[in-house]
């Protein structure tokens, strides 16, 4: 049996949605930049890239303080308790009908995998895009002083853009997990939307 449980607060889903729009719309339009495709202007792309960037940055750190200051920062501690059967899950369990080793609840949203995962996004994802993305939108203070005698701009932008495609990947993982840790496939999405999924507890029974 299962209870309709409230796991995602408004502020969560505001915070997730307005960041994947800020996320999609920094990867069309860097990828713009780059000239990897040409749907839109370079200086359009450039002038929405910075203002989407800037966008990002306050959203992250009003995130920030929010999760430091609601306690909430624990969600994303990484742990080993069960993550083996996570492993074998997505490695064959997965294929072969096993039921998902792995059940939501308020205290724990997010399963060991993606622990992980978000803690490589956070340790190494993030800090290169922004390390490098703040050195290219502010190039003309440093290129021409000391740190520009051994830091080339081109290394930089290929640095960011290396980010960039990691980051890529990343997000493929994350809708895959999302996709396949809740029960039904859609429960997660269902759940960033209204704020509530059907959780059962360890005895199958109502929590």
């Amino acid at each position: 049996m299962t209870t309709r449980v409230k796991l995602y607060t408004g502020f969560i889903r505001f915070w997730h949605w307005t960041q994947a729009a800020l996320i999609f719309g920094l990867l069309f339009t860097g990828f713009a930049i780059y000239g990897i495709h040409h749907l839109m202007p370079f200086g359009t792309a450039l002038e929405v890239h910075l203002a989407l960037a800037w966008l990002l940055i306050g959203l992250w750190a009003f995130a920030i303080f929010w999760h430091v200051t609601t306690g909430q920062w624990r969600q994303y501690l990484p742990t080993t308790r069960g993550l083996l059967p996570m492993v074998l899950y997505y490695a064959y369990g997965i294929f072969s009908g096993e039921p998902k080793p792995f059940t939501v609840t308020p205290a724990a949203r997010h399963n060991p995998l993606q622990r992980l995962a978000y803690l490589g996004f956070k340790l190494l994802i993030a800090p290169a895009l922004w390390v490098s993305g703040l050195l290219l939108m502010f190039v003309g203070a440093w290129k021409t002083s000391l740190l520009g005698d051994w830091l080339q701009p081109d290394w930089v932008a290929a640095a960011h853009l290396a980010a960039a495609y990691a980051l890529v990947v990343f997000l493929i993982g994350h809708v895959y997990m999302a996709a396949t840790t809740g029960t039904p496939w859609n429960a997660y999405l269902k759940a960033m939307l209204t704020g509530y999924q059907e959780v059962k507890d360890s005895n199958g029974k109502p929590g």
